[in-house]
């Protein structure tokens, strides 16, 4: 059936419960599992530097740290479960993109990540990456809520 599954995680209650299930199905059909978390590029919104909170230095500093316990929390529960675990750390604007290019470049056949099930109005301002990888995806996505 799938070989690897890849999750893609923010570190958010709602995404640890789709890693939950994705390690566990990992484990149920003995495949392996890769893990991703994305973060954004630096922005300066302002050119008046003194309200500028960060440097792109401490932002990657910071990012770095954050991703790092995300991953790190993925692949200790993975290791509990007796499931090999591959974690990768991505940057790009568009999360949706770089979570289908891992997929592509790592060969898994599955996508397991969350939704936060937004409807009507509010889930088209927000956009949803969920849905963003459903929609631009030939890989199979599992959809956990």
């Amino acid at each position: 059936m799938y070989k690897n599954i890849l999750i893609a995680t923010d570190g958010s209650e709602l995404a640890g419960r789709a890693v939950q299930h994705g390690i566990a199905l990992a484990k149920a059909i003995d495949a392996k599992v890769t893990a991703v978390t994305v973060t954004k590029s630096f922005r300066i919104f302002t050119l008046e530097m003194s309200v500028v909170e960060n440097t792109s230095a401490e932002y990657q500093k910071r990012m770095q740290a954050s991703t790092a316990k995300i991953l790190e929390a993925v692949a200790d529960q993975a290791k509990a479960a007796g499931v090999v675990c591959e974690t990768i750390q991505s940057e790009n604007d568009h999360p949706y993109q770089a979570i289908i290019d891992t997929a592509r470049s790592k060969g898994c056949d599955l996508i397991v990540m969350a939704s936060h099930g937004r409807h009507g109005i509010v889930a088209l301002v927000l956009g949803s990456e969920t849905i963003k990888v459903l929609t631009h995806s030939n890989i199979p996505v599992l959809v956990h809520h």
